[in-house]
């Protein structure tokens, strides 16, 4: 069992998982192995960049938050960079 506060069927972007070949527990466990941490936020979205459709992840850490992003096509990891002044 994932450690996250978020249940299995709520997030934002739902309605893209259909087009997802990876589920997003496949693409949470990806996103905090890539940065470990708590995630306090995440969605599926269309965005440029890879497939075109991407799960992005909020990962909270002693560091900050960091913003992880996991192509939902392949599984790759296209983005991991501090969550900047405006959060999306």
């Amino acid at each position: 069992m994932l450690a996250t506060s978020f249940p299995a069927y709520a997030f934002a972007g739902q309605e893209y998982a259909k087009d997802a070949n990876i589920s997003i527990e496949q693409a949470r466990a990806t996103a905090l192995k890539a940065q470990p941490g708590k995630i306090t936020d995440e969605e599926l979205e269309k965005e440029a960049g890879g497939s075109g459709l991407r799960y992005s992840f909020d990962i909270a850490s002693k560091r900050g938050t960091q913003e992880v992003g996991v192509d939902a096509h392949t599984g790759a990891v296209l983005e991991n960079k501090a969550e900047g002044p405006n959060p999306d």
